[in-house]
């Protein structure tokens, strides 16, 4: 008896929510044991997840804070993954993209508010698009792998903002502390219905990155190219500049969260201004199907998630490492789905030829 794993045709729509919710069952059964283990009732657990995320109008106001680099960083990796470029420097551009709009803060405040904020924005952009087109650069003009690229240079990215937090950008009046000093009111992105304005921008992401993709010539070569870069040559596409252009929109995007997170939740330039978003964000893109719309309810759905496995840990005692643990059995189901939707196993019999007698075993 033998295994073997064969890719599937397209699956149809009903086939694929059969296993996406066959895979979510899976995680609350496994989790539900996992939490029994640990000595708690796992639908206290559950609800008190949802309660945490959404019961009160500032847990609401929290989850939303972490919905928007979730969702804009999730928009730029598309753009990148639709090409097959797989981008996994997110955490790094958003670094970079708070370095460059914490360098207008820090040295322009005086202006006007709505200056100094666009002057943030289009810094952050380009710092965090400049980023990322270094690994598009090396993919398109030496073929390079920009898995490991992208990835190495999230740690060049960290290690540049400790160098400021410690060095040229130590705060001189935080008492030794190292810090960088706190955004003026200028830097500062003003709130709409109590949540930072970054919703509203999220939002407008979403419509223009899904007519980016589905209905431009731009988003077209770059589905193209993500389908075959021989087919992409032979229809006339110039696939270096689509390479160049689709990872700097990925990386910009990705700077424009790091600004935003920077202006409006940290207030200053922080080692944390990422978080672990910009990995998190590939998840959303990959489990979303790349489709912009669906980036949006992913994004959701995942920031409860993290905003829930927070509230758990004390209002359980429970912690952090379990509820980590509770978070990643449901994540690694729903992600395991995948595959049963590219791939299916297929069981078949050895069939052994004797040499001698022309015996079939």
């Amino acid at each position: 008896m033998g295994i073997k794993v064969i890719k599937t045709p397209e699956c149809s729509k009903r086939k694929k929510v059969w296993i996406q919710m066959g895979a979510i069952l899976a995680a609350l059964v496994i989790t539900s044991l996992f939490i029994m283990a640990i000595g708690h009732n796992p639908f206290k657990v559950y609800f008190s997840m949802l309660e945490g995320a959404l019961g009160t109008p500032y847990r609401l106001k929290e989850t939303l804070v972490k919905v928007i680099p979730l969702l804009i960083t999730a928009l730029g990796i598309a753009v990148a993954f639709k090409m097959k470029f797989w981008n996994i420097g997110a955490e790094g551009q958003i670094l970079m993209g708070a370095f460059g709009a914490s360098y207008m803060a820090l040295n322009f405040d005086y202006l006007p508010k709505v200056v100094v904020l666009t002057m943030m924005i289009i810094a952050g952009m380009i710092c965090g698009g400049l980023w990322g087109l270094i690994p598009g650069y090396l993919k398109a003009q030496f073929n390079t792998n920009e898995t490991i690229i992208t990835l190495m240079m999230n740690y060049i990215a960290l290690k540049w903002i400790i160098y400021l937090q410690y060095g040229p950008w130590k705060d001189p009046s935080s008492l030794g502390f190292p810090k960088v000093a706190n955004f003026k009111d200028s830097a500062t992105l003003p709130n709409v219905f109590g949540v930072h304005i970054g919703w509203i921008l999220a939002l407008i992401l979403v419509i223009i990155i899904y007519i980016f993709l589905n209905h431009t010539k731009k988003g077209y070569e770059i589905t193209v190219l993500g389908e075959s870069e021989n087919t992409a040559r032979y229809a006339g596409i110039h696939v270096k500049n689509v390479i160049l252009i689709a990872i700097f929109i990925s990386g910009a995007l990705a700077g424009l969260s790091g600004m935003i997170e920077a202006s409006a939740v940290s207030n200053t330039l922080n080692m944390e201004v990422a978080g672990g978003m910009g990995y998190s964000a590939i998840i959303v893109a990959w489990l979303s199907g790349l489709s912009a719309p669906i980036i949006a309810i992913v994004a959701v759905l995942f920031a409860v998630l993290i905003q829930g496995g927070a509230y758990i840990q004390t209002a359980f005692q429970i912690p952090q490492s379990a509820a980590d643990i509770i978070q990643a059995m449901i994540l690694f189901c729903v992600l395991g789905s995948q595959f049963f939707i590219q791939y299916k196993i297929v069981f078949y019999k050895y069939t052994l030829h004797s040499e001698k007698g022309g015996h079939t075993i």
